[in-house]
């Protein structure tokens, strides 16, 4: 299902929910984050299916999150923006693809893309979880990776300007819950909030209405894993 926001921008965006924490953004650049499909219940749709990706950015490197992108950046020879210590693990070095490696506070610019590198409050086997702000056709979008609330957020559209859409974990148990993220959202302050990192497992489910109603009354969409929304 595809649903119009706005198309009052010279450039339409569309914007499609993978499942799980998997975001697609298809604009003049075509950017992917945190591609996991296989053994993913609720994978919208397989990685053959998945157009041609320029780029791929990898939160932090737990399986349901790193995923498959080096299988997808190899296919589409697109660069993988990971924080530094995962651009530099031997399946990703093995694979010869461009990989750019950064850290939280910096920002990559490549093609027209701005893509900085946030905090996140959570756990990592190699390197530090991360977020990231992505600057792309005049619009800003912030994934927020897996992470709880932390009071900092507030400054994210502080130092990269006010955010269009905001991708944000409401499960609880390894992210923030949906009240924890109510509260991130007040903080932030997005024009949208998309939930992501819910009803993939058991220890995750929750109700996202609870979402919706600790975010009021600011504007939060729910995506089915697979519908897309255009800006």
């Amino acid at each position: 299902m595809k649903m119009l926001i706005n198309a009052n921008h010279m450039t339409e965006i569309n914007i499609q929910y993978l499942g799980h924490a998997g975001v697609l953004i298809q604009g003049s650049k075509t950017v992917v984050i945190d591609p996991f499909f296989k053994d993913n219940p609720k994978a919208a749709l397989p990685l053959e299916k998945i157009p041609h990706v320029d780029f791929v950015l990898v939160t932090h490197d737990h399986f349901d999150h790193f995923g498959q992108a080096v299988e997808l950046a190899t296919r589409d020879k697109a660069t993988l923006v990971a924080i530094h210590e995962v651009s530099q693990k031997p399946a990703v070095l093995d694979a010869k693809i461009k990989a750019v490696g950064m850290n939280i506070g910096g920002t990559y610019r490549q093609d027209g893309l701005a893509i900085s590198m946030t905090d996140a409050r959570h756990s990592a086997a190699v390197g530090n979880p991360a977020g990231f702000v992505i600057e792309m056709d005049g619009r800003r979008f912030y994934h927020a990776g897996d992470t709880s609330f932390f009071s900092d957020m507030a400054l994210i559209p502080k130092l990269f300007g006010a955010l269009d859409v905001a991708f944000l974990p409401i499960g609880g148990h390894y992210t923030m819950g949906p009240e924890q993220a109510g509260l991130a959202v007040k903080s932030l302050m997005p024009n949208l909030t998309i939930p992501i990192h819910y009803n993939t497992w058991p220890p995750i489910t929750v109700d996202p209405k609870i979402f919706v109603e600790a975010c009021a009354p600011q504007t939060v969409k729910l995506l089915a894993p697979g519908e897309t929304l255009t800006l």
